[in-house]
C-alpha cells in the first residue's frame, strides 16, 4: 500500500499538472486593460482543469461514500493508488467506489477486490437505465449487475433512482423499472441501497414507500432535497449523505436539510471528480478535498471537528460493514 505525503494549501504532487501552461497570444495592437483581461481569463481556464491544494488532515479519518476513481478530470491522470494514498494523508480513511454500467461496475469490483481501502458498489445509472431501455439491451445489463452483487467486495447496490434531469418523460418508465429491479436485487443480497435522485425527490419516495421490502441501508447519494424530505429521512431512518454542493453559499435547501437531518444518518461524500467544495467549485474534485466538506459540516452545527469526523465514520460503517 503506497503512502505518500502533502502540504497543506499545496497541490498534491500526484495531482499538479505537469502539462504547460496554455500560451497567451496578445495581439499587438492589444491596449494594456485588454491585454490583462486576456491573461486573466486564460488564468481562468487553467484553473478549471487544476486540481485544488490539499486541506489540513482531518482529526479522526473518514471514509467517502461515493467516489468515482475511474472517472478522468483536469489535465493529470492520476493513479488510482495515489489518490488513495493522497486521501489517506488528509484523514479520508477509505472510499465506495460507485459502478454507473456493467464496465465500471466490474471495474469497482476488481478494485475492492485488490485494495482493502475500497469498497464496491454497483448498478445500471437511470440515465443509462433508459438508453438501454431503448435499445432493448436493460435486461442484459441488469443480469450482469445481477452476477456482481453477491460479491462480498460489493457493499452496495447504486447508484440507482431517478433522473428526471437530464432523460425526458419518454424514459421515466425504464428508470423506474431499473429503480425497483435495483431495489429487489438489494434486498435480495443484503445490500445498502445508493440512491440517484435528481429533480424527482417525490417519486423517488413513492418507489421507496411502495415496495414490499426495503435493504436494511438506504442511501440518498448527493442528498439534494430541502427539510421536507430530510425530515421523511429522519422518519424512515434513510441515510442522507452530503456532497460539496452543502458548502455552496446559494444551498439554502440543504443547509436546512443538514441543520435537521438526523446525525446518526447522515453520511460524507465526494461524488469526485464531481461537485467540488467551496471555495474550488468548477476545478476537478478528489476524496482528498472530504475535509473541507467536513469542516463546513462542523462549523454550521457547532460540533467539534473530530467527534463529527468520528459519528461520520460509524454511520458509514453501520450502512457498509468493514473495509
Amino acid at each position: 500500500m503506497k503512502t505518500t505525503r502533502v502540504s497543506p494549501g499545496s497541490i498534491p504532487p500526484a495531482f499538479a499538472s505537469s502539462v504547460p501552461e496554455d500560451d497567451v497570444v496578445i495581439p499587438a495592437e492589444a491596449s494594456a486593460e485588454e491585454a490583462e483581461r486576456m491573461r486573466a481569463k486564460a488564468a481562468k481556464r487553467r484553473r478549471r482543469h487544476e486540481f485544488p491544494p490539499a486541506p489540513e488532515p482531518l482529526p479522526v479519518p473518514v471514509p467517502d461514500n461515493h467516489t468515482h476513481l475511474d472517472f478522468r478530470s483536469g489535465r493529470q491522470t492520476v493513479a488510482l493508488d495515489d489518490a488513495l494514498a493522497t486521501a489517506n494523508a488528509v484523514g479520508v480513511s477509505s472510499v465506495i467506489q460507485v459502478g454507473c454500467d456493467v464496465a465500471s461496475s466490474r471495474a469497482a469490483v476488481e478494485l475492492a477486490a485488490a485494495d482493502r481501502r475500497v469498497l464496491a458498489a454497483v448498478a445500471i445509472h437511470p440515465n443509462d437505465a433508459a438508453v438501454l431501455a431503448e435499445r432493448g439491451e436493460l435486461d442484459a445489463a441488469l443480469e450482469d449487475i445481477r452476477s456482481l452483487a453477491g460479491h462480498e467486495r460489493v457493499r452496495a447496490i447504486g447508484e440507482t433512482g431517478l433522473d428526471y434531469y437530464r432523460t425526458g418523460v419518454e424514459g421515466h418508465p425504464a428508470q423506474r423499472a431499473s429503480f425497483e429491479a435495483h431495489l429487489a436485487l438489494a434486498v435480495e443480497h443484503g445490500k445498502a441501497l445508493q440512491i440517484h435522485d435528481r429533480d424527482a425527490h417525490e417519486d423517488v419516495v413513492d418507489v421507496l414507500l411502495s415496495a414490499e421490502r426495503l435493504p436494511e441501508s438506504v442511501v440518498f447519494h448527493c442528498f439534494s432535497g430541502d427539510a421536507d424530505l430530510a425530515r421523511i429521512c429522519n422518519e424512515h431512518g434513510w441515510y442522507l449523505s452530503f456532497s460539496g454542493t452543502v458548502t455552496f453559499k446559494n444551498s439554502v435547501d440543504l443547509h436546512a436539510a443538514l441543520d435537521i437531518a438526523d446525525p446518526e444518518h447522515v453520511l460524507v461524500e465526494t461524488d469526485a471528480p464531481f461537485l467540488t467544495p467551496h471555495p474550488f467549485r468548477g476545478q476537478p474534485n478528489s476524496s482528498y478535498m472530504i475535509p473541507y466538506t467536513v469542516r463546513f459540516m462542523a462549523e454550521r452545527s457547532g460540533e467539534d471537528l473530530g467527534d463529527l469526523c468520528a459519528r461520520l465514520a460509524a454511520n458509514t460503517e453501520r450502512v457498509y460493514g468493514t473495509f
